[in-house]
């Protein structure tokens, strides 16, 4: 009897990958299999999604201008992305093990990225001062290695759920998109609710990683093991726990970390350090010989000689050249500029806004502090509001003679609302009949554009401007890794904006007491000095067309 030919195969001809693929030897049923890969896709996307979260985090800390700095990170990483993607189809042969190779490394780039980035900032100076190479280029590089494995983990992932059972493409790809994008759903609302406030930027990330190591050495190991030889089985084994031990050993090590970098920093002098649900607050100083300096989120707030000349600029001239009985002092809750309020004589009544309870708080009990704001918010003339500032000028329904914008810098993200013409509407509308508003507006040598953007904006807002620059410290005192709190953050010049629904006398009140710092003659020239430094043409900011350049 002649034995019958097999059947031809059908179909068309099988490719070089589908060829090697073959059902997955698993300790556990398909179902349960397939649920549990689901859950490390679940998991890795997760931390996948802290770790950008953390990168354009401390990037905006460190850097500021967290516009410009969320779309180099977001843009290199899904840029890396694809190209790891297109990278891991050589590894799709061997799945299991580059999946479990990949996590490995993911963990530790991702898990470290935040203490390798916060050292750089505090042992090689300031990185508003590099615009290329160096710490930038550490911050894409990091975006660049963490986007390239994040990209390798979907052909992997997918091309282990299709060894568990197969199934059309269309519904594999719908899977795994789905516990992708629901753990990037939970990591995006852990970092800022749960990770950030409770452990913080470099805890966070070091817990991440471990997570995401375990994660996937466990997927591998327990699930896809037969996938591996012993010596596969025995140095993926090894690498995981490598991992895990440089996270344990820097989570163990980071409090004296942020300790010493921090004394980098801002110098040995560090009494206070607390993060707010604001921004990070930083005292320094206070002792013998050591002069009280503040950092409000790594920005020196100006001390000493500065600090005198810097306030009694932007109050004095304002609070000249008409009544000046109920003073609106936006920002300021550290009671520095409140403190030259009060020392003016006709004051009744001042608020103070400001949105950082923590910062008040410290202005009120510091000894240090309060001591030299002078105990302003103990004074009975004076009400303080922990409220946003934009928010309480739009619902304010009082008038004020004098209105003092002591707010951050305007290149800064979070500050640009606060220079709009929308903003600037509302404060119009908040001055009495011949109330004055004062705006300082950074520096003026390094960044004219901002002064006349500032300008041009309360010109649109219906407001004459008359902008001024006063001179700060002498240039070579700029800021270095270890300068003390009296070195630190020395500017050159400040810019100021005076205004008043009709032109404002630029001027000093004969009848206050003698300014430190400053003149009528010395005003004068400073409004001359800022009229040379003019650049025509500038449009004003809005809320939705910010236009201050970093």
């Amino acid at each position: 009897m002649i034995e019958p030919h097999a059947p031809a195969p059908t179909g068309p001809p099988r490719t070089r990958g589908e060829a090697g693929r073959s059902q997955a030897r698993l300790p556990v049923r398909p179902t349960t299999g397939r649920f549990l890969v689901l859950a490390g896709v679940f998991v890795c996307a997760a931390c996948g999604l802290v770790y950008e979260l953390e990168l354009v985090a401390l990037a905006s800390y460190l850097i500021g201008d967290s516009v410009t700095q969320a779309s180099v990170v977001l843009s290199v990483m899904v840029f890396a992305m694809g190209i790891g993607s297109l990278a891991a189809k050589r590894l799709r042969c061997r799945a299991a093990a580059g999946f479990g190779a990949v996590e490995a490394a993911l963990a530790l780039v991702g898990g470290c990225s935040a203490m390798a980035l916060y050292a750089v900032f505090a042992w090689t100076g300031d990185w508003g001062g590099v615009r290329s190479g160096g710490p930038r280029c550490l911050l894409v590089g990091f975006s660049l290695a963490i986007g390239l494995l994040i990209g390798a983990e979907v052909p992997l992932l997918m091309e282990l759920i299709q060894r568990i059972r197969r199934q059309d493409a269309g519904g594999a790809v719908a899977d795994l998109f789905a516990a992708d994008y629901v753990g990037a759903l939970v990591g995006g609302l852990a970092f800022p609710f749960l990770l950030l406030p409770q452990l913080g930027q470099l805890t966070g990330a070091l817990l991440t990683g471990a997570v995401n190591s375990v994660a996937g050495g466990a997927l591998v190991l327990g699930l896809f093991r037969r996938d591996l030889s012993r010596r596969g089985r025995r140095l993926l084994l090894i690498a995981n726990l490598a991992v895990l031990g440089v996270l344990a050993a820097a989570a163990v090590l980071v409090d004296d970390f942020e300790r010493a970098a921090r004394q980098a920093v801002y110098g040995g002098q560090v009494r206070v350090a607390l993060r707010t649900g604001v921004q990070e607050v930083v005292l320094t100083g206070g002792g013998p010989g050591h002069p009280v300096a503040l950092f409000l989120d790594g920005r020196p707030r100006p001390a000493g000689r500065d600090g005198s000349r810097f306030r009694e600029a932007l109050v004095r001239p304002a609070m000249s050249g008409g009544p000046h009985a109920r003073v609106l002092v936006l920002g300021g809750g550290d009671g520095l500029a409140t403190r030259e309020v009060l020392r003016l004589p006709g004051v009744e009544r001042v608020e103070v806004v400001d949105p950082d309870a923590a910062l008040v708080r410290l202005a009120r009990r510091d000894p240090a502090l309060s001591a030299l704001n002078g105990r302003a918010f103990a004074d009975p003339r004076v009400q303080v509001r922990t409220d946003d500032v934009f928010r309480r000028l739009r619902q304010t329904h009082q008038a004020y003679d004098v209105v003092i914008a002591d707010l951050p810098d305007p290149t800064l993200t979070a500050s640009t609302k606060l220079y709009s013409q929308e903003f600037y509407g509302l404060a119009r509308r908040t001055l009495a009949p011949g109330g004055r508003l004062v705006v300082h507006t950074g520096p003026v040598t390094s960044r004219p554009r901002v002064l006349w953007t500032v300008e041009a904006t309360l010109r649109a807002a219906g407001l004459d401007p008359v902008p001024y620059r006063v001179a700060g410290r002498a240039p070579g005192s700029a800021r270095r890794p270890g300068g003390s709190a009296e070195t630190s953050g020395a500017a050159r010049d400040w810019g100021f904006v005076l205004a008043a629904r009709d032109r404002p006398a630029l001027t000093l009140d004969p009848h206050g007491p003698r300014p430190r710092t400053l003149t009528p003659q010395s005003l004068r020239a400073d409004a001359r000095a800022a009229a040379r430094t003019r650049v025509r043409g500038l449009k004003p900011s809005t809320l939705v067309h910010p236009r201050y350049p970093d």
